[in-house]
């Protein structure tokens, strides 16, 4: 593990894609090379891309990705990680990694890494190995890592948590005018994209989510409600397919990244991203834990408790963390 380490650090990527194939599968002393590539992440401009399924994501996201790749004089220089969360089969397990699919343009680079996974049943449209996936892409020297959702549309806002810039897909059509405004979609966008924007109805669906942000920000103003930053959230308009609006797209992220680094909230929001990480490793290892032989006897003995209403389940998991 040790050497799989120093590999990864070097570029290697068999030895990147072995790591992460341990991560997925939660292998035993998968942990110590995380413990030895810690101290060589943190630089990494980390972009979630998320909206409803049929918005173009993944078409967008190849786009977006050689845009930064080629830069305007068309020469590579810039290293990009691209995480692509499909969603899982209920029945087999599996998942068809589409992603990979419509992503082809994108695997000859030499400067472009891709990594398909699985949701594996995780909530909120990311992996349980996306974040740290995302770290050792990081520390393997990808200077910009992209994580596109599995595409489930409202419910989509834990990547906001992993993200330093959120991209929110809209696309005209979908009836998702108005039901982006719920459950905190909009409030997590930095910015704000129309896809397919050569449809005849991409004009009014930009108009009534310009409408909708400067709505969020009067309510706010009128509550005394603080912005969660003084960015304003920019409204653009691309056809992935066709390749129009990707350079303002492209610039409206990096424009984002610089005013995280100015201003301080790259720290801040790398933090919270640490904070959620630890939050989730607490859990999956109290949950580890409860898979013990031992700890099942005990959860039978409270389900039989329970069937009987001698014992609430919420008194028995307080006896049990004590």
């Amino acid at each position: 593990m040790t050497d799989l380490a120093n590999k990864v650090l070097k570029g290697d990527r068999l030895a990147l894609s072995r790591l992460i194939t341990h991560i997925e599968n939660y292998s035993q002393d998968h942990h110590a090379v995380l413990d030895q590539l810690f101290s060589h992440s943190g630089q990494a401009h980390i972009i979630g891309v998320t909206g409803a399924s049929g918005s173009g994501k993944s078409t967008l996201v190849n786009r977006l990705a050689l845009n930064m790749v080629n830069g305007k004089n068309g020469e590579s220089h810039h290293k990009i990680g691209i995480i692509a969360v499909d969603p899982t089969s209920p029945f087999s397990g599996g998942a068809l990694l589409g992603d990979r699919i419509r992503m082809r343009d994108l695997t000859s680079n030499p400067n472009i890494f891709i990594r398909s996974m699985a949701s594996r049943g995780a909530l909120g449209g990311i992996a349980r190995a996306a974040d740290s996936t995302a770290l050792v892409m990081d520390a393997a020297g990808f200077e910009t890592i992209l994580i596109e959702t599995v595409g489930a549309g409202q419910s989509e806002v834990e990547i906001a948590r992993l993200a330093h810039t959120t991209i929110v897909v809209e696309s005209p059509g979908l009836g998702d005018d108005i039901q982006a405004a719920k459950a905190g979609i909009l409030e997590i966008a930095d910015v704000l994209v129309v896809n397919k924007s050569d449809k005849a109805a991409a004009d009014g669906t930009a108009q009534t989510l310009k409408a909708m942000l400067a709505m969020g920000e009067e309510l706010r103003a009128q509550s005394n409600e603080n912005s969660r930053t003084n960015w304003q959230v920019p409204v653009i308009k691309t056809s992935a397919l066709n390749g129009d609006g990707i350079d303002d797209l492209a610039a409206a992220v990096n424009a984002h990244r610089v005013f995280l680094q100015e201003g301080g909230e790259w720290k801040i929001r790398s933090t919270a991203r640490l904070k959620a990480l630890l939050e989730r490793l607490v859990r999956d290892s109290l949950f580890d834990a409860w898979n013990d032989p031992d700890n099942q006897l005990k959860m039978e003995e409270i389900l039989r408790f329970a069937a009987d209403h001698k014992r609430s389940p919420y008194q028995s998991v307080r006896d049990l963390l004590k």
